[in-house]
């Protein structure tokens, strides 16, 4: 099979990077012949498989002068907004990832197009390509973005209501895929996500004099970072008892400032690793005792999966879909679910409920981090062989 994949963003920055480079990787060990078109910058590398033909499309040039578009408001390096894109900037967007695609799939004469997110370049897509097999890949963000920006909003709607497939992380992404986009049931799969088994997998823990508390993701507001520096005072253990680290990126630098200042604060050690590989990212959840996800809104989180398969009891924030999807899928899973504040446009919390969840995080990472006894989740129908190999299934139905 000949398949033509396609993000707007960058392919190895976030959770959907890691989805899409994973598919491609698994779908290339199938022997299906591919191809990729993504946004990049000029300096930014793309790590493919051997043969895996990538079509960049670069933003900050003549032909697109900004941001890659982001979607989220806040991505882990330099973005633009959707709802900043003014009528000129979706022209050359759209101008410039035609013209890409067109090469692409000329090239390829593609069996199969997956997009990445149910939003505007994938409604392009569908409106360029009417009789070609398209299917696109929801990661939960995107269904964020249509229901708080109203730009091409009922176009978007129009658009990826005639895809062929759909695929949702989880069931509660597929109810809200049905109400947005009008969608028949039988057009929407559930397929959830994997771990990388060769990279994220156990030691033998070495001991240490002192506690570790891990965190990965976008170090941001609403991925409930000020949440969990402020839940460390609720902690009783000796200053140099407990050791925190922090992996990922960060979103706006003012946001990230004050992020620096308030652990400064903190009278435990907080250390921000900034973006890391995955081996490197690997090797930090095989030291820590428990990984942290307070975040307020998530996908799937699947580095929860990861670390779990890195030995990581496990804290995080109890986020619609995700409680359902870990219990229904994850045998032995012992994640502690801390219920959330009450939200405001589905990922920005009431601020007077903070100190409670934050009361109630640090409860669950106490316990966690006192619990002698290890866990052994079921991780083994979690790959993403499987999940590649189901999605071709679900293309062939």
């Amino acid at each position: 099979m000949r398949i033509l994949s396609i993000t707007a963003q960058k392919p190895h920055s976030t959770g959907s990077g890691v989805y899409l480079t994973e598919l491609i990787r698994n779908w290339q060990d199938m022997g299906c012949v591919q191809a990729v078109v993504a946004g990049i910058y000029e300096e930014d590398y793309a790590d493919f498989p051997e043969h895996v033909k990538f079509y960049p499309v670069k933003f900050h040039t003549t032909k697109l002068p900004f941001a890659i578009t982001g979607m989220s408001d806040e991505m882990p390096y330099e973005s633009t907004r959707y709802c900043d894109l003014t009528p000129d900037m979706v022209g050359k967007f759209r101008d410039r990832f035609h013209d890409v695609i067109e090469k692409a799939v000329q090239e390829l004469e593609p069996d199969l197009i997956v997009c990445h997110h149910l939003y505007l370049l994938t409604a392009m897509v569908r409106e360029w390509y009417p009789n070609r097999k398209i299917i696109a890949v929801s990661h939960g963000s995107d269904l964020r973005q249509i229901k708080k920006n109203p730009l091409e909003r009922e176009y978007i709607k129009k658009q990826i209501a005639k895809l062929d497939r759909i695929i949702a992380l989880q069931n509660a992404h597929k109810k809200d895929i049905r109400e947005i986009f009008g969608v028949a049931d039988e057009k929407v799969y559930v397929a959830g996500a994997g771990y990388n088994d060769k990279k994220f997998f156990r030691k033998e823990r070495v001991k240490k004099p002192y506690f570790q508390i891990a965190f990965a993701g976008k170090v941001s507001e609403k991925k409930g970072v000020f949440s969990l520096i402020r839940a460390l005072d609720n902690l009783t253990f000796a200053p140099d008892q407990l050791k925190v680290k922090l992996a990922g990126g960060y979103g706006t630098k003012e946001e990230y400032e004050e992020i620096l200042k308030l652990a400064k604060e903190s009278r435990y050690e907080v250390e921000f690793l900034g973006m890391l590989r995955q081996s490197e990212l690997a090797d930090v959840l095989r030291e820590s005792d428990v990984f942290v996800l307070p975040s307020y809104f998530e996908g799937l989180g699947l580095v929860l999966l990861e670390a779990m398969a890195c030995g990581c009891k496990v804290v995080c924030s109890e986020i619609p879909g995700v409680t359902e999807w870990f219990r229904e899928n994850v045998p032995g899973c012992r994640i502690s679910f801390v219920r959330l504040p009450a939200m405001v446009n589905t990922d920005e919390p009431m601020k007077e409920e903070l100190p409670e969840f934050e009361a109630r995080l640090a409860s669950a990472i106490r316990a966690k981090l006192m619990q002698k006894e290890e866990e052994y989740p079921n991780l083994e129908q979690i790959s993403w062989k499987g999940i590649s190999a189901k999605i071709l299934q679900i293309v062939a139905e």
